[in-house]
């Protein structure tokens, strides 16, 4: 090997180590409370989002051959792969990587806030957030038709429903807002680095909840529940994790941390 090629490598690797490490120090500071609920301040999402956007498969060692991307011959459900790269209990950073077709099914992510940044490939996502107010809608006996809803479900208005392809901005979800209940379909094989601040904890109140979504006037009796805009809604039914959904965990081949302290 000539001395070229050798500091080419070199560089390469050097830049890679550098991109992966300057997000984890990124995070170490933005999610320094690590606190359920607690969003951080908006400079510190924004440089947080910065270093996300800005990053590439490559700085990864991602690349779309890889069999993690590979979908079987009709196979409904392809399981997703998960790369774990660091967590700890303030946040938690990972690659998730999607087959043509696989699916996320709709999730919640209590008091967390969510980075998600969609390396390569296209995926659908449809997200809600909780609707706080119902507007006060009655029918022809003087009924509000918020009543009529199933037992069970809660309202939501959708946040995103929509195609995105890589390249583009990074995703933010926030315990309130962005679109906090959210699914993911893969219209071609694509790879997504996701941070969690504070990562799922069951011990501390973070269950990962799975959900069915309705139109919002299946339940009302063919009336209009919300006469400005019934297709921006949805009713939500708690479900079981779906049992065709599979998520396989592989070990991460990108740079590592120089540091996990």
């Amino acid at each position: 090997m000539n001395n070229k090629s050798y500091k080419k490598r070199t560089n390469t690797k050097k830049q890679m180590s550098n991109t992966v490490q300057k997000l984890f120090e990124t995070c170490k500071e933005v999610f320094a409370t690590g606190e359920t609920g607690c969003v951080p301040p908006p400079a510190d999402i924004e440089r947080l989002r910065l270093v996300l956007d800005s990053m590439k498969p490559e700085d990864v060692n991602l690349t779309p051959s890889m069999p993690y991307f590979n979908r079987a011959e009709n196979e409904d459900a392809p399981p997703i792969t998960y790369l774990h790269i660091y967590e700890c209990n303030k946040f938690s950073i990972g690659i998730f990587c999607f087959p043509p077709s696989g699916v996320i099914p709709l999730h919640n992510h209590p008091g967390m806030t969510v980075f998600s940044k969609l390396l390569f490939g296209t995926k659908h996502i449809k997200s809600y957030d909780w609707v706080t107010e119902i507007p006060s809608s009655m029918d022809e006996n003087g009924n509000l038709l918020r009543d009529r809803q199933r037992p069970g479900t809660r309202l939501a208005k959708v946040h995103i429903d929509s195609d995105c392809t890589a390249p583009c901005m990074t995703s933010i979800l926030y315990p309130a807002a962005g679109g906090n209940m959210h699914c993911f379909r893969a219209l071609t094989a694509c790879a997504v680095l996701d941070v969690l601040g504070p990562p799922y904890s069951d011990s501390e109140g973070r269950h990962c909840a799975y959900y069915h979504d309705f139109p919002c006037t299946i339940f009302s009796d063919g009336a209009e529940l919300l006469p400005e805009d019934d297709k921006g809604y949805a009713w939500l039914e708690e479900r079981e994790r779906p049992e065709n959904f599979v998520v396989v965990g592989a070990p991460y081949s990108g740079p590592k941390l120089l540091s996990s302290s």
